[in-house]
């Protein structure tokens, strides 16, 4: 008999009635395979995305589907040639398979090795689960793709979510300014992550109050919304400046001539979660955990991701 393991899954995809929790079988650990017992599980905006069926054609889906790849959690027991980790250790990581079906939204998981870096010391088990995906998009977009010096400005669209509020203080770390844009009931946690200033996006053009607080325009725009906010936010990009978008294939967007565009999707890599883990070792990197969940209140943090408006982490914990 196989070994089983408590797990939220869907057989079609859907709303978040299509979601079960139950057993499910677990695959034999395989070579350079972990078995890993999951303390924590960070639910991202698009794991809903995924549920509904719309990223099919970048991360195909077999059912029955475990969503989630963001986890903390215990190795248990090594596979052949999975040497990284002892049984004990204790890792983090973003897992998102080549297809979505192992997800992280279960007690236990069989996960390559090569996907798992240390976890974080000195944060708590949530925020470890709640940092692999937001900080490699964070990361990769801003610093990585972005070349994010320190002396430039950034301007940051969508800074109070998961990413944008990473974002805030990788930028800050490399002694960039930073404008962070969100609602106006976030400022105070913006500043709080180490934003210079703030703008709330319903209150009139984005670029307007940008060029207000940076007249010569930004060097940096991460763009962590898209939509509206991006639109009306291109006029206070530097002629020479840099667009990260991690929504928009920008296609669509009336660019000049001299700006450098990048549409970044977060790639697995422990040297990047191995950086962010020192980060947040040293006291420069917090994550911020608005709610946890259990397992059989998944539906509930699903239903916190869909309103949009999360600041900060939703994290499962089965």
């Amino acid at each position: 008999m196989p070994q089983q393991t408590q797990a939220a899954y869907y057989t079609e995809f859907g709303g978040i009635d299509k979601i079960q929790v139950g057993p499910l079988d677990l695959p034999e650990v395989g070579e350079g395979e972990v078995l890993l017992r999951v303390k924590a599980a960070g639910i991202n905006p698009v794991d809903h995305v995924v549920r509904e069926g719309h990223f099919q054609a970048v991360v195909p889906n077999a059912f029955p589907a475990v969503p989630g790849w963001d986890v903390a959690g215990v190795v248990e027991k090594c596979g052949h040639g999975a040497s990284r980790f002892a049984e004990g250790a204790e890792v983090y990581g973003y897992v998102r398979r080549p297809v979505v079906q192992h997800g992280t939204f279960a007690e236990r998981l069989v996960v390559p090795e090569c996907y798992l870096a240390a976890r974080p010391e000195k944060l708590t088990w949530e925020a470890a689960g709640g940092l692999p995906l937001a900080g490699l998009t964070a990361y990769q977009s801003v610093i990585t793709a972005g070349q994010l010096k320190a002396g430039e400005t950034v301007l940051i669209l969508g800074a109070s979510g998961g990413v944008g509020g990473t974002a805030i203080q990788l930028a800050k770390n490399v002694g960039a300014t930073v404008i962070a844009v969100a609602s106006a009931r976030s400022a105070a946690y913006m500043q709080a992550l180490g934003a210079d200033f703030t703008i709330d996006y319903k209150a009139g053009p984005v670029g307007e109050a940008v060029k207000k607080v940076a007249p010569d325009g930004v060097d940096l725009l991460f763009d962590a919304v898209s939509g509206d906010t991006l639109t009306q936010s291109l006029g206070a990009l530097k002629p020479n400046g840099r667009l990260i978008s991690v929504l928009n294939d920008g296609k669509a967007l009336d660019l000049g001539p001299g700006i450098r565009f990048a549409h970044v999707m977060a790639q697995p890599s422990v040297p990047d979660l191995d950086h962010l883990a020192a980060l947040a070792d040293a006291g420069k990197l917090r994550v911020p955990v608005a709610e946890t969940f259990s397992l059989a209140d998944v539906k509930k943090a699903f239903e916190q991701i869909e309103t949009k408006h999360t600041t900060g982490k939703v994290v499962i914990v089965p």
